[in-house]
């Protein structure tokens, strides 16, 4: 004879019950989780990508540009020029520095949802304690 299921009442089945929520609160939480990583993942090579074409077409401008104005004062004032470029790339890296910091500041913080939605966890499991 087949012995019947066990009764999803009393202990067992009240122990079998938080435990299927515990599991699926769990899995939603790693979905978000994972949701988030792709997202972060994205957002990282399009950072990339635009860092690299930026960084691309402006050496090309800057060489061809210093190149241009170096030959047209080559007889007159080559080393001033030189130098002038000198302290007007150093000035504009500073700057580009100090953008790409507070850029960097300005980003969302990664995982925010994940973390807000543990946070809220974690009130409503002591608030129920």
């Amino acid at each position: 004879m087949a012995t019947p299921p066990p009764s999803s009442t009393g202990f067992l089945g009240t122990f079998r019950a938080l435990g299927d929520g515990l599991l699926a609160t769990v899995q939603d939480r790693l979905e978000l989780f994972a949701v988030e990583l792709q997202e972060e993942k994205l957002r990282l090579i399009q950072t990339f990508v635009w860092i690299s074409a930026a960084l691309f077409t402006g050496m090309m401008a800057v060489t061809f540009a210093s190149l241009t104005l170096v030959y047209f004062f080559w007889e007159t004032a080559r080393l001033a020029v030189l130098g002038g470029l000198a302290v007007f790339y150093t000035a504009a890296m500073l700057a580009i520095i100090l953008a790409f910091r507070r850029f960097l500041a300005r980003q969302p913080v990664p995982f925010a949802a994940t973390r807000e939605v543990l946070g809220e966890d974690r009130s409503c499991i002591l608030a129920a304690s």
